[in-house]
Parts: C-alpha cells; sequence; structure tokens
C-alpha cells in the first residue's frame, strides 16, 4: 500500500465526504479534497492543474475550493476560484492551512481536514449562501490521483 491509500482510514474518509455536504448544504459553493503522493513540480502549480483537471472552475458563482495534499512530499495548498478569493478576508486561506496542519502535527489527518472544510464552508455560507435551485455542482468525493 502506499503512503496515500494510509494517509486516511476509511472512517476518516467517510468523515470527511460528510463534512464536505455539511459544509455544501448551507451554501452555492463547492469544496472537492485531492490526495496524491508526489508532485513533480511547485506544488502551487500543481494544485493549480489538479483544480483544472478536477473542473472546479466550473462552478456557476467561481466559488470553488480546493484542498490538495501530495503526502509523501508533506506538502499542502488550499486553493479557491476567483469569486470565494476575492469575497474572504486576507490570509484567509492561509490561516485555514494553518488550521489543518496543526491537527496533521498531532497524527490527526482526518480530523485536519474535516476542520479546514468545515472553516472553508463558514465562508462560503457567508458569501454564497445557498438559494433555492442551487444544486451541487460537482462530486463530495474524495480524488485521489
Amino acid at each position: 500500500m502506499s503512503k496515500v491509500e494510509d494517509f486516511l482510514s476509511p472512517s476518516e474518509e467517510a468523515e470527511i465526504i460528510e463534512a464536505i455536504r455539511t459544509a455544501e448544504r448551507n451554501t452555492s459553493g463547492e469544496i472537492r479534497v485531492h490526495l496524491e503522493a508526489h508532485s513533480k513540480i511547485n506544488a502551487f502549480d500543481r494544485a493549480s492543474e489538479v483544480f483544472d483537471f478536477l473542473h472546479m472552475e466550473n462552478t456557476k458563482q467561481s466559488n470553488g475550493v480546493l484542498i490538495y495534499v501530495a503526502v509523501e512530499d508533506r506538502t499542502l495548498v488550499i486553493m479557491g476560484d476567483s469569486g470565494i478569493n476575492d469575497a474572504v478576508p486576507p490570509n484567509f486561506w492561509e490561516s485555514t492551512k494553518d488550521t489543518i496542519i496543526s491537527n496533521f502535527k498531532n497524527g490527526e489527518m482526518g480530523k485536519g481536514l474535516v476542520n479546514g472544510i468545515l472553516k472553508a464552508g463558514q465562508q462560503l455560507k457567508k458569501h454564497y449562501p445557498y438559494k433555492k435551485g442551487d444544486s451541487n455542482e460537482l462530486p463530495d468525493e474524495i480524488s485521489i490521483g
């Protein structure tokens, strides 16, 4: 088994998917988590490629959020589309990243991702509250590459 497969337990994976659904229940925004072993290029550039590959830019209000983890590289990038990036306070993504990393340092990978997802969901709800007719535009599953 690779470190990616060992990174989360099945119960942690289920908790993360439920956190995504909980966060998205109150917003038109979309959150995705992508895990892979290594990034052969700069992690931010790779997260940008994954953002495109997962069609995160296809949300109607440009309010998609990607949490990208290169497990074996121990690298984390949070990337928001232009709509949500323009709406959140300065350094919001960095503080969300810090929240996740503090849990990672304690060996609580699932908890870190859940906390980051819920924190992002609060901002999505604030700036893009759910309106009648909003639909889930992207899958909630964890993407593994």
